[in-house]
């Protein structure tokens, strides 16, 4: 495909923001105390994620980027914010007195993620009241909003949000989170992985009855179309007149950690950028291969996209 004019592609990102932390170490020997792992830390390291990721992702790709949600009042909430200021992307974050900004914290030994410790509260109702007044400001601009939903309380008014949008005539992409997709009614395009989807529709045996389970899903939800990502096994587009599959890109997987950040950042970009649903997600699956291959939250440019 022609490489499309991602410069003038406008994306608005709301949802969960948190802080990222890494903690290198070397693994030398067992800790005497219990039947663990003692890790000696030579090296820190911070990255805004969640939906700051997702935003991270669509500004490498070379869209012009807004990023809508909020924070603490607190030392991560102020390094989350700092982060942001060094990325090309408009930020708007609430700041909440009553919030613990969330943070997950990876501790990382010889290559490997040894273990994961989240902080994490819901922020306050006046909090998001602002946010919703300032998402129908910022919609304007806007021509795809991407909706994160990490569960931890940023998107209380999504139902809102999704009918504003779509009023609006503008896409709405959701990363979803939970059991309760009615939430979500009416978005264009939803993006479970496999598990997500399962948890929501139920195992299936074989491709029929995927395939039966997603566009029941898909009808029921009132939905454009039903992305689901399904890790090696690639991912599979749903929509009502055809189903689209993309093998998973033969890469060496370091770490999935903000693989579904780059995947629906990827579509869209490539989305308000005027590519086919078939088009964006060839290139949300090429960017999802390339990022697996990269340690925890990252991005992948436009140059590793198109080159």
């Amino acid at each position: 495909m022609n490489i499309p004019n991602i410069s003038n592609a406008h994306i608005l990102v709301v949802g969960d923001v948190m802080l990222d932390r890494y903690w290198f170490g070397e693994v030398s020997r067992i800790s005497p105390e219990a039947p663990v792992p003692v890790v000696h830390i030579g090296r820190t390291e911070e990255r805004p994620g969640g939906a700051a990721n997702v935003a991270r992702n669509a500004a490498a790709l070379g869209a012009q980027v807004a990023l809508l949600s909020v924070a603490g009042t607190d030392e991560a909430g102020d390094s989350l914010a700092r982060l942001m200021q060094h990325e090309n992307i408009q930020v708007v974050l609430h700041r909440d007195s009553g919030l613990d900004t969330t943070i997950k914290l990876r501790v990382i030994g010889r290559q490997q993620q040894l273990l994961r410790i989240d902080f994490e509260t819901w922020p306050g109702h006046e909090i998001l009241q602002h946010k919703l007044a300032d998402f129908e400001r910022m919609l304007v601009d806007a021509d795809v909003v991407i909706l994160s939903d990490y569960g931890k309380g940023g998107l209380t008014h999504i139902q809102r949000m999704i009918a504003l949008a779509r009023a609006s005539g503008k896409p709405v992409l959701v990363d979803p989170k939970g059991e309760d997709y009615d939430r979500y009614r009416g978005a264009t395009l939803l993006t479970p992985n496999r598990s997500e989807f399962k948890q929501v529709a139920g195992s299936w045996k074989n491709e029929d009855e995927l395939g039966a389970k997603a566009q029941r899903l898909r009808e029921q939800l009132d939905l454009d179309a039903l992305l689901v990502t399904r890790s090696e096994e690639g991912m599979t587009l749903f929509r009502a007149q055809e189903t689209l599959h993309e093998p998973a890109q033969a890469r060496e997987v370091f770490d999935v950690s903000g693989a579904g950040d780059t995947v629906i950042a990827t579509l869209g970009v490539m989305l308000a950028a005027g590519a086919s649903f078939h088009e964006a997600m060839q290139m949300a699956n090429r960017a999802a291969g390339i990022v697996v291959g990269k340690l925890g939250t990252a991005v992948v440019s436009r140059e590793e996209l198109f080159g």
